[in-house]
């Protein structure tokens, strides 16, 4: 099962080069890039951990490049994303999120039923890899 998370998560894996268009994009807007990773990509898991700081006031997506680099030699079979944060007064958001590494074997999610009062049925995912202890997952 392939997780489909962020922008461009259904077209197929994005190249370095394609990875660097893309942040310097996001430079050239004045947005500030961080680097995230995790062995949990539930969608609701919205708090990955930070490689870095953000990454404010580059001109070059290279400063990038290298902190992604430097999280996929740490974190090879981790979910890595990038994003890019608009700190413009009002806005104060993420405005682009891309996955950029997954791990080799993504194991998916299932879907638990269960049968609550007044015959309601409730539906709920859960990732196969949470089952393993952290650390393990992957």
């Amino acid at each position: 099962m392939r997780i489909t998370q962020g922008t461009f998560s259904f077209l197929p894996d994005l190249t370095d080069a394609e990875i660097a268009a893309q942040i310097q994009y996001a430079i050239d807007q004045g947005w500030a890039c961080s680097v995230e990773y995790t062995d949990d990509p539930h969608p609701r898991n919205t708090y990955w951990e930070m490689y870095g700081l953000p990454m404010f006031g580059l001109k070059d997506a290279a400063g990038v490049m290298l902190e992604l680099n430097a999280c996929r030699k740490a974190f090879p079979s981790h979910y890595i994303k990038i994003n890019a944060f608009d700190s413009t007064r009002g806005i104060e958001s993420i405005r682009l999120s891309f996955l950029v590494n997954r791990p080799a074997e993504e194991p998916g999610f299932g879907l638990v039923r269960q049968e609550a009062a007044g015959r309601n049925v409730r539906y709920t995912t859960t990732g196969y890899a949470a089952q393993r202890p952290a650390g393990k997952r992957y």
